[in-house]
């Protein structure tokens, strides 16, 4: 590659937070870049959107991202039931594809030098004291403060900043326009329709909103709120981070699961546009839910011609977060990106880009089941009028232009999360 390319390349990564692979069918993204592009006043640190990577370095707790987890022995195809056969065969499929995009990467590895903020031994980023305290694990938690009968009563009060008078530098600062604003937190659309971040108070902690951001907090019996009265008012780009049942993180108590078959019911094609949908669906690599969405789920909300994407891990250092051949804990998830179309509604291929056959998304990643942010990889390929009109169903974080649902799409918007711009 030419070394003016090259340098376009770069630059064109410090502005967006993507940066396609020459030689593969790939993209290495930073979430941070990408999440900070959501705010005007806030951004997220390296040090902690990684804190769950951070946290293993310094008390030597098992990770997978640290690398300490105690290595797996390699399963021997005569030690496979039927069904992890085919698990395996999906794997050889994807392996020559991965490796490519690994290879690709690694021409590329300067590129993680400008992930962190700060690092440490040059592979991993520095605690300090401007990194924020998390959230205590013990705190009641929106999925508990949801489920209880005063739910419908609690209320966030919203706090914008008044454009007339903002000022410059050290002045600038957020004031109420006119009296707080008051708004039921669950069970209610709650929206940022301004240009700018909104700071959101609920039971004496701060919750920070994009731009043109809005959240649905509740759970599966009122999703229904969201479909829109008028097709034309759909959505035209759907992303779905389900619950699957995984005995992780039900050891890990760190979400509720829910059974592969709840997931029928939901509304896919409801709230799809006019002018049809994208659709991206993530799934873990047990092979019985990967037949379940191919052969039960995708056809009951309507999803055809997918394809499927695979978002590879890498740690801070370059190298694999475990070994590619490991029977489990793979160092990929899987991304099914498809089509909805409404009922009666034409199949309008034709005026879409047309998705690849598969594409690897290279990334850092960041806490327990937390995905990358994949707007912008897969906007180009978003059928219907522009700009698109983009949900997030069980999202667990908020991002500028989107509407979030779930039961607790505030998880990652605490304050605590965040540092002012200005820092």
């Amino acid at each position: 590659m030419a070394e003016e390319e090259m340098i376009d390349k770069f630059s064109t990564f410090l502005d967006s937070g993507i940066c396609r692979l020459a030689g593969a069918n790939a993209v290495f993204v930073d979430p941070v870049r990408l999440i900070n592009d959501f705010y005007t006043r806030f951004k997220v640190s390296p040090a902690t959107y990684y804190s769950r990577l951070l946290k293993s370095v310094e008390d030597g707790s098992p990770s997978v991202c640290a690398g300490t987890r105690r290595k797996k022995r390699k399963r021997s195809d005569c030690q496979l039931n039927a069904r992890e056969l085919c698990a395996e065969k999906r794997h050889q499929e994807a392996r020559p594809i991965l490796l490519k995009a690994y290879e690709a990467f690694l021409g590329r590895k300067n590129l993680l030098s400008f992930v962190f903020n700060s690092k440490k031994d040059g592979s991993y980023p520095v605690r300090n004291e401007n990194m924020p305290q998390l959230q205590d694990d013990n705190e009641l938690s929106f999925v508990d403060l949801g489920s209880v009968w005063q739910a419908p009563f609690y209320e966030m009060s919203l706090r914008f900043l008044e454009k007339d008078k903002l000022g410059k530098g050290d002045d600038l600062q957020l004031i109420k326009c006119g009296e707080e604003m008051k708004v039921p937190i669950f069970n209610n659309l709650v929206s940022n329709d301004t240009e700018d971040d909104a700071e959101g108070e609920f039971l004496g902690k701060v919750y920070i909103l994009p731009r043109v951001s809005s959240f649905h907090m509740s759970d599966m019996k009122r999703i229904h709120d969201l479909v829109p009265d008028q097709s034309d008012n759909g959505f035209n780009f759907i992303v779905i981070d389900p619950p699957w049942e995984n005995g992780s993180a039900r050891q890990k108590r760190m979400y509720p699961t829910l059974p592969d078959r709840y997931f029928l019911s939901l509304p896919v094609k409801r709230l799809t546009h006019a002018q049809g949908a994208l659709v991206a669906l993530w799934v873990t690599n047990k092979e019985k839910l990967r037949v379940f969405v191919e052969n039960e789920l995708f056809p009951a909300w309507g999803i055809t011609n997918f394809s499927c994407f695979y978002w590879l891990k890498v740690k801070p250092d370059g190298s694999l977060i475990s070994e590619l051949d490991l029977f489990h804990h793979r160092p990929y998830e899987c991304l099914l990106v498809g089509y909805c179309w409404r009922e009666g509604a034409a199949n309008d291929l034709a005026t879409v880009r047309p998705l690849p056959d598969y594409e690897v998304i290279i990334s850092i990643p960041g806490d327990y089941s937390r995905k990358p942010p994949i707007g912008q990889v897969l906007l180009d390929y978003v059928p219907g009028p522009k700009p698109s009109r983009c949900i997030e169903l069980f999202a667990r974080e908020l991002a500028a232009g989107w509407t979030s649902w779930g039961n607790e799409p505030l998880h990652f918007q605490e304050l605590n999360y965040f540092t002012n711009s200005k820092e």
